[in-house]
């Protein structure tokens, strides 16, 4: 069963919580956070620390770290970010599109994590677990929420119901994407001690939708704390990670698509006569093509737009194979353009489902890539599955939406 802690949270007053927030730092590149680097309120001075070094530092070097933790000490000192007295729990709400989804703010169990409590579906890559290693080691803090999923309870959901009909939040605000982010804090201890019981009993597993690598990071800097001796009865915060647990139904997986950088020495027409054993291909010219059932894909290739269907019989239909990013995987990426791995090559890009499919054809015409392919998204019943059976998906199979914000609640080590 999903065990729970309550923790204090180091967050931002409420007048300054939107000015603070922002969005993880793995979705936006370092550009695109050097925007924000005039603003002295913004998370990304410590998320991105490389926003206030020269820009010829390498952005995984200690200097950077060092950095994350004298910002994130100037903004504790100054006031921007206040620790609360006790441990709390708190409600997470986003709102996007007119739909809500509203999660529980706590630390997970590393013990879970290990034992399989909390499932994974994805591989991590090393480089990237080590670069957040390093960020929590030297800053002594999980700047990142893991977003995890739970089968729907509804004794879970009506305690939560329940403290946002009856309490103020601390935070409500909208943010420039136009997602509405509502923030409250649990302070009420039978309260908390009701919520973890009912975790306790009522949850027997959760599942990581989006943060894998920071979990695995976390796990690690458990088990390096511990072989140092800093263990002694499994109370320490390094045993718990920071996530927000949202029930399944309120939750919407958007497509993850790929842009491959060439064509592996084949001209368009000859791409396209392979594509043709194991696909259906029907050019469309100017119209975009996003998927809207199974085993259809868009690609952009030459100018022109592309629906492919996938031919029966060129998948096989287990869990993993059924998917569409598997059928892309191993009949196209593999198969035709030689990419074996595309957790490492890097001929591959991924692009978020949030981007629209514009994205996949700017990234074409602008040279960057050959061919874009839209995809049809994994449900959330096919992540569960696969989680359950203890394998994994392809790697960026799933894009969720709305993103957590970061710097809303810190926790420290």
């Amino acid at each position: 069963m999903a065990n729970i802690i309550p923790f204090k949270g180091l967050r931002p007053t409420k007048e300054l919580a939107a000015d603070v927030a922002t969005l993880p730092y793995d979705v936006v590149s370092v550009a695109e956070a050097r925007e924000f680097r005039k603003d002295p309120y913004n998370f990304y001075h410590v998320t991105r620390a490389e926003i206030d070094l020269p820009e010829r530092v390498n952005v995984h070097s200690q200097q950077v770290y060092d950095k994350a933790r004298e910002n994130l000490d100037n903004m504790i000192r100054e006031k921007i970010l206040q620790q609360d007295g006790e441990p709390c729990y708190y409600i997470y709400e986003l709102v996007m599109d007119g739909r809500s989804q509203t999660g529980l703010v706590c630390g997970s169990s590393i013990d879970d994590y290990n034992n399989g409590i909390v499932k994974k579906h994805e591989f991590t890559r090393p480089e990237k677990e080590l670069d957040r290693i390093n960020h929590i080691l030297t800053t002594r803090a999980q700047t990142g929420i893991v977003f995890l999923a739970y089968n729907d309870c509804e004794s879970v959901q009506t305690l939560i119901d329940d403290w946002k009909q009856e309490h103020e939040p601390a935070y409500d605000f909208t943010a420039q994407d136009g997602i509405r982010h509502i923030f409250w804090v649990i302070d009420d201890r039978l309260k908390i001690e009701a919520i973890t019981r009912h975790f306790a009993h009522d949850v027997p597993c959760t599942y990581i939708a989006d943060g894998h690598h920071r979990a695995a990071s976390a796990a690690k800097v458990c088990k390096e704390m511990t072989d140092n001796g800093h263990y002694v009865d499994g109370k320490e915060s390094f045993n718990y990670f920071v996530t927000c647990i949202f029930p399944e139904s309120q939750l919407q997986i958007m497509d993850y698509n790929r842009v491959a950088k060439d064509l592996n020495g084949m001209l368009p027409a000859a791409f396209i006569q392979s594509l043709e054993k194991e696909f259906e291909v029907y050019r469309l010219g100017a119209d975009t093509f996003k998927p809207v059932h199974p085993h259809e894909f868009g690609m952009y290739l030459d100018n022109s737009w592309y629906r492919l269907v996938a031919r029966p019989g060129s998948y096989t239909t287990d869990p993993i194979g059924v998917l569409d990013v598997t059928i892309l995987q191993q009949n196209v990426l593999d198969k035709l353009l030689g990419i074996k791995d595309p957790r490492v090559d890097k001929r591959i890009d991924f692009v978020g489902g949030i981007r629209g499919m514009e994205a996949l054809q700017k990234r074409v015409d602008s040279g960057e890539g050959a061919v874009a392919f839209s995809l049809y998204p994994v449900s959330i019943q096919q992540l569960f599955t696969i989680a359950d059976s203890g394998n994994v998906m392809p790697p960026k199979s799933t894009w969720f939406e709305p993103k957590l914000r970061d710097g809303l609640v810190v926790y420290m080590l």
